[in-house]
């Protein structure tokens, strides 16, 4: 089966060729057509559909012809990232996000939140979702309601939807690794 994207607009290509990568079962193929090499959509494929495709260029240029099969049923199994080179980072005013999930088709969400010494996450309510938290370097506190909590390497902190909290570093920053279902809304993926 070939599917020729070249008619289709440009905003609705990739999920037109996610859409038809959906429907193969495993060890089927089809040949996508394009005019140019369509390297940001062999990014998405190798990181949304991590070993569960195959890419093969059969014709470059003027007209592309690539087979795409699929390999797997499902993405593998893979390691991200190693928190213990994360809690290492010797980035001591890194602030926000050093690490997060970047495949578009995922329900899960993790980041890694750095906050540089004595810096602070101000005072607000969660989101509508629970969150799990494990600290992996430096300290601080979690200022809730009620009381004050010592974020230390290795705790690991359940924050309950809509919960009242505040973070503050301690004089090492404080680097967490986040773990909650994918809030909605959020995501620029071209396919679902």
């Amino acid at each position: 089966m070939d599917l020729d994207v070249r008619p289709i607009p440009k905003s609705q290509r990739h999920h037109a060729v996610f859409a038809a990568f959906a429907d193969l079962a495993v060890g089927e193929s089809f040949e996508l057509v394009v005019n140019h090499d369509p390297m940001p959509l062999r990014a998405e494929f190798d990181n949304d559909q991590y070993g569960a495709s195959g890419w093969e260029y059969l014709q470059r240029g003027p007209e592309w012809r690539i087979r795409i099969t699929r390999t797997a049923a499902t993405p593998l199994p893979r390691v991200l990232a190693d928190t213990h080179a994360l809690a290492d980072a010797h980035d001591a005013d890194a602030s926000g996000a050093v690490f997060r999930l970047t495949m578009g088709n995922r329900d899960l969400d993790s980041n890694v939140i750095a906050l540089p010494p004595d810096g602070t996450i101000g005072e607000h309510a969660g989101p509508d979702l629970d969150v799990l938290l494990h600290v992996i370097a430096g300290g601080g506190t979690l200022t809730t309601e009620g009381e004050q909590l010592d974020l230390v390497p290795g705790a690991l902190v359940w924050l309950p939807r809509h919960s009242r909290r505040q973070f503050t570093a301690g004089p090492e920053g404080l680097r967490y690794l986040s773990v909650h279902q994918r809030k909605p809304g959020l995501g620029l993926s071209q396919h679902p």
